[in-house]
């Protein structure tokens, strides 16, 4: 039996799944963003009392199968952008599709009507949010996050960095570097 979390996009969100299933005593294979792959169906008593459980941290279990493949949309994305070290090379669209095996036309209109924006814009705003990510890092220059995120140049980044943000990459680490060292003087 598969179940389908909302709002399931990290990893505390897993481990928060993974802990109420064991309070719970419910057995499960494999924990996903998204979903949980259970060893056996339980009870509507048991999945009711686990929908409580998970709605007290922000999660909800889903039937609906127009807001499962949303969901699995979500997960995707999410997935590709913040949890994959090399992100796929090929038009983002087709990886989508293959990897949910539905048309893209069809998920993009479904995500759309949904959520109130495209799921083009849905991946831009998490590249970003794993820009700032990797540049609290310190570890990467903003060439090499460039690269690895696949934008065609820095420019490409910064520009996009800066409308999705308000401001430049290079003002985002000042204030990063200001906030960290006023916290080292305290």
């Amino acid at each position: 039996m598969i179940l389908y979390i909302k709002n399931m996009v990290s990893l505390r969100c897993k481990l928060c799944v993974k802990d109420e299933l064991r309070r719970l005593r419910i057995g499960f294979l494999k924990i996903e963003l998204g979903s949980v792959n259970l060893t056996k169906n339980i009870t509507a008593d048991k999945q009711q009392h686990l929908k409580e459980r998970l709605a007290k941290s922000g999660l909800e279990l889903i039937e609906d199968k127009k807001s499962i493949l949303i969901e699995k949309i979500k997960g995707v994305i999410i997935e590709m952008v913040h949890f994959t070290e090399d992100m796929p090379k090929t038009n983002y669209s087709d990886y989508i599709s293959k990897k949910l095996g539905y048309d893209y036309t069809y998920l993009s209109n479904l995500f759309t009507a949904a959520k109130g924006i495209d799921i083009q814009h849905y991946i831009i705003h998490h590249k970003i949010e794993r820009v700032k990510e990797l540049l609290q890092y310190k570890e990467l220059n903003l060439t090499e996050i460039s690269y690895m995120l696949h934008y065609s140049s820095v420019s490409h980044l910064s520009n996009q960095f800066k409308k999705v943000t308000g401001i430049s990459p290079s003002v985002y680490n000042l204030r990063n570097q200001n906030r960290t060292w006023n916290l080292e003087n305290i």
